[in-house]
């Protein structure tokens, strides 16, 4: 009897250990999570997004400017106006593109500093506000467009919010409109799987890419049981989300289990994995940027 405890102890032993070492193999989370404050003085920044050669980009939506946290841990502006950018992402060309809560648009900002639009209708209607983005390998741009933007004066024209898939060749195809207020978005790593999160009904939602303009199997995610909002997400290159929410940074497994919250001061409204080894999550919150290391 005295064995057969032992033996089942024993295994007890094994299998937890194989579940920690797999949590620690495939999570980037963190153990002993260090929060620092990088910059402030902003009005409500939003949207980051890591260069090698510039380093961290982020937008002051209301400030209508692009900030440059550079390499030097410097701060200064890198681009004026912005069109009241939110969203950051680059291209495979280098290229900046931007969601454009002011010109209602998604753009791509050339070399002289100037926009060019990509997106701007859909069926000869005005986008509602473009908010986020996420690019894939084959250059084309999944973003959300909430109502965010539109003020008293500007209406939304479509009367529902998008998420939609901004192909290469200038094709706009609207991939779902039953999310009350998309906002944040991001790809998996291996891009076959698209999530997305419903910023005031705090849930994420996942869904399968079928093809170019087709997701399927749209399932609830996640739920963040907290006052607050749910906004700007990121995936890893194992499956983990990292997902703005309520208090900080709520992280996800690629099965939806809630893992770990790492709490961040403010309203939390984006991240972005940052420096050479992309092991630094940038987050911009209220009017402040902070990020995120291990110990």
């Amino acid at each position: 009897m005295e064995s057969h405890k032992n033996t089942c102890l024993i295994l007890s032993l094994i299998v937890l250990s194989v579940l920690f070492f797999s949590t620690k193999v495939y999570s980037q989370a963190w153990d002993n999570p260090k929060v620092e404050k990088v910059a402030e003085g902003f009005i409500f920044i939003e949207g980051p997004v890591w260069s090698d050669s510039l380093g961290l980009l982020f937008s002051d939506i209301p400030g209508d400017k692009i900030y440059q946290f550079g390499i030097d841990s410097t701060v200064s502006v890198y681009q004026s106006p912005s069109g009241n950018s939110n969203g950051l992402a680059f291209d495979e060309a280098g290229n900046l593109v931007l969601c454009q809560h002011g010109l209602r648009q998604v753009s791509r900002m050339e070399k002289n500093g100037e926009f060019a639009p990509l997106a701007t209708h859909y069926k000869g209607k005005r986008l509602n506000s473009p908010n986020d983005l996420d690019i894939a390998a084959d250059g084309s741009v999944f973003f959300t467009d909430p109502p965010y933007g539109l003020d008293d004066k500007a209406k939304s024209e479509l009367g529902f919010c998008g998420i939609y898939r901004l192909m290469p060749s200038g094709k706009l195809y609207l991939l779902d409109s039953t999310v009350k207020t998309p906002n944040g978005i991001a790809l998996s790593a291996d891009e076959k799987k698209l999530y997305a999160g419903d910023s005031e009904e705090r849930l994420l939602f996942c869904w399968d890419i079928v093809n170019d303009s087709v997701l399927a199997h749209k399932t609830q995610f996640a739920y963040m049981d907290a006052k607050g909002y749910t906004d700007g997400m990121k995936t890893d290159k194992n499956g983990f989300l990292y997902s703005t929410g309520p208090g900080g940074i709520w992280i996800y497994s690629p099965q939806g289990e809630f893992l770990q919250l790492v709490e961040v001061p403010g309203q939390n409204t984006n991240c972005a994995w940052g420096g050479a080894d992309r092991k630094t999550l940038y987050v911009t919150s209220g009017n402040t940027l902070y990020r995120i290391i291990e110990k």
